[in-house]
């Protein structure tokens, strides 16, 4: 006897097997697409990578012969621009020794020497500058105003520039570091990183003291350039022009040490390096 039930669930079976069945062909279908899909993506992104790796060792060609030409000319260029003269390079704040180097790398094929470099301690010992300064006008400089501080810096600029018996007597408690001579220098390298912590009155001692400081070095017609390298944040190049420097600050690079040694040199002025106007000045006496 026909059972309706039976054919009923027939039916159904039927219909889940078509469903399975078309269900089964759009996977396997879309799976192949997606398989050749993702392989020409794949391919492509391998054909990418292969440009850039090709164009990143065809740009590492090129800065090498950029760096071997610089290596080669620089020498050139700035061949006895300092002939025998005696730089120093003076801290405030923070030394760097990745400055001391390349300052002493722009000096080697002019003619040049570094002869010291100092490091300004900063926040500045007041007490202890003034022990070191009894029977002078500086022995009152814990309770001194800011003119009085000014007044200290030139006479440390000053100093640097020539010696003499109060610069030896401040030398420990003035310099956090020193390395070979305190001067005279013939010329100056400044290298300005104040401390974070340094607030307050701290702070307005440091930056009279400072501005004094370079009035002393530059009294008696020494070149004193302010440097720093391409990536310094926050710059100093405003605070060096200010105080009428020359500046370079791209020190790290050799065009940024030739413009070193060129002003040095004090044949020129003004502000040079990659944020500037131009590279480098003008190249006073020709080359050689």
């Amino acid at each position: 006897m026909f059972d309706f039930r039976y054919h009923a669930l027939s039916l159904i079976a039927v219909l889940v097997a078509l469903v399975l069945g078309l269900l089964l062909g759009v996977a396997i279908g879309d799976k192949g697409l997606v398989s050749s899909a993702e392989n020409n993506i794949k391919e492509s992104l391998r054909a990418d990578v292969r440009a850039e790796q090709k164009k990143a060792a065809e740009l590492d060609d090129k800065l090498a012969e950029k760096d071997k030409f610089e290596q080669e000319v620089y020498p050139l260029l700035v061949d006895g621009q300092l002939t025998d003269r005696k730089i120093g390079i003076v801290f405030l704040g923070q030394p760097s020794e990745e400055i001391n180097t390349e300052v002493a790398n722009a000096l080697e094929a002019s003619g040049g020497k570094k002869v010291g470099a100092v490091v300004v301690r900063e926040p500045l010992a007041a007490e202890e500058l003034a022990a070191s300064a009894t029977g002078t006008r500086y022995e009152t400089l814990p309770s001194g105003d800011d003119k009085l501080w000014e007044s200290f810096g030139v006479r440390m600029g000053v100093l640097l520039t020539r010696s003499g018996k109060l610069l030896n007597r401040e030398r420990r408690p003035l310099f956090s570091a020193v390395a070979g001579s305190t001067g005279p220098y013939d010329g100056v390298v400044i290298a300005r990183n104040i401390p974070s912590d340094v607030k307050g009155d701290d702070l307005h001692r440091v930056n009279a003291f400072e501005q004094g400081l370079i009035r002393g070095l530059t009294s008696r017609g020494v070149p004193v350039v302010g440097v720093e390298h391409s990536d310094t944040k926050p710059t100093q190049v405003t605070w060096y022009r200010a105080q009428g420097l020359s500046t370079v600050d791209n020190l790290e690079q050799t065009a940024g040490q030739a413009a070193l040694v060129f002003l040095l040199a004090g044949n020129t002025d003004g502000a040079f390096g990659v944020h500037q106007p131009r590279l480098l000045p003008d190249i006073v006496g020709g080359v050689g």
